[in-house]
């Protein structure tokens, strides 16, 4: 565990589809446009998303939110298909602040289960609650599409 990192926002879902196929909605571009950003998922408009899925990859995910453009940013630390997925997350005005995503997936015999995980800075704890509704309500979408 990081210690570095020790406030935790965790939420699970089952999904009724492979592992393949909930680990790979995680780097696709197209499909993190449905689920964790643009208007199916909240009121904001997406800028561009780009992304280079490799162990030491990063990814850019601009999206205007009223006035705002908002840069999510992060680098891949672990890909292992279809179980396991932990990049770096992080909004590019809030540096050097960023959390640790951790993503597991497990097949069962009805589909897959996810847990993600958010590792967050100590003085980012009052944010666990906030963040666990926010990932919640991206899986339900997840779920929705696949």
């Amino acid at each position: 565990m990081n210690d570095q990192l020790p406030a935790h926002a965790t939420v699970s879902r089952h999904f009724s589809v492979s592992a393949e196929d909930v680990f790979d909605a995680w780097l696709n571009t197209a499909m993190i446009g449905r689920f964790m950003f643009g208007p199916e998922v909240r009121d904001e408009k997406i800028i561009s998303l780009k992304s280079d899925p490799k162990v030491g990859g990063s990814f850019s995910y601009i999206v205007k939110r009223e006035a705002d453009e908002v840069d999510h940013v992060g680098e891949y630390m672990e890909i292992n298909r279809p179980l396991h997925l932990s990049f770096t997350w992080a909004v590019r005005s809030d540096s050097p602040d960023h959390s640790e995503i951790v993503i597991d997936i497990i097949p069962n015999s009805t589909g897959a289960e996810l847990t993600l995980t958010q590792k967050m800075p100590a003085n980012w704890a009052h944010f666990v609650e906030s963040a666990e509704n926010s990932w919640t309500k991206m899986l339900d979408a997840l779920n929705k599409i696949l």
